[in-house]
């Protein structure tokens, strides 16, 4: 019995395609299960990261809290747009190599939200030997939005 090689064309053409930045590819295999493809975020689960006000809000700050986030999770309650994210809980992503950290900050602060910033994996190596905790990070962002 010969099987039409149709089905299987069709099933190729419907892969999703990757991207092939680094960046990119990191973020969709580890940040987009909750803050979904293109960082849009989900309701009630993980906050959007396509967010010029915050961004911009924090400032010469941004890389410090980017990376505090990244390299030690956070916790507790923040709105963002006038969504309220009540118990938050984004894990550490520690287990991160400091260049694969680096390649998702340049993905989400460059790519997704236009800023010209890049936070270095040396950067990234001195929050791994003193990381923030999560009220500091929090004391970060506090007063900069309604």
């Amino acid at each position: 019995m010969r099987l039409s090689p149709i089905p299987v064309v069709l099933a190729l053409l419907a892969a999703p395609a990757h991207a092939g930045e680094p960046g990119e590819l990191l973020f969709n295999d580890n940040c987009s299960g909750c803050h979904q493809l293109a960082g849009m975020g989900s309701p009630g689960l993980a906050p959007p990261l396509v967010d010029g006000e915050l961004w911009g809000a924090l400032g010469d700050k941004t890389g410090r809290y980017f990376a505090g986030v990244l390299m030690g999770g956070l916790s507790g309650t923040i709105v963002i747009q006038g969504n309220t994210y009540a118990g938050l809980a984004m894990p550490a992503q520690e287990w991160m190599s400091d260049e694969d950290m680096s390649a998702v900050a340049d993905y989400v602060l460059n790519d997704l939200n236009g800023l010209d910033l890049a936070i270095s994996p040396e950067r990234f190596a001195e929050m791994r030997a003193a990381p923030l905790t999560h009220a500091e990070l929090r004391s970060l962002r506090k007063g900069l939005l309604p």
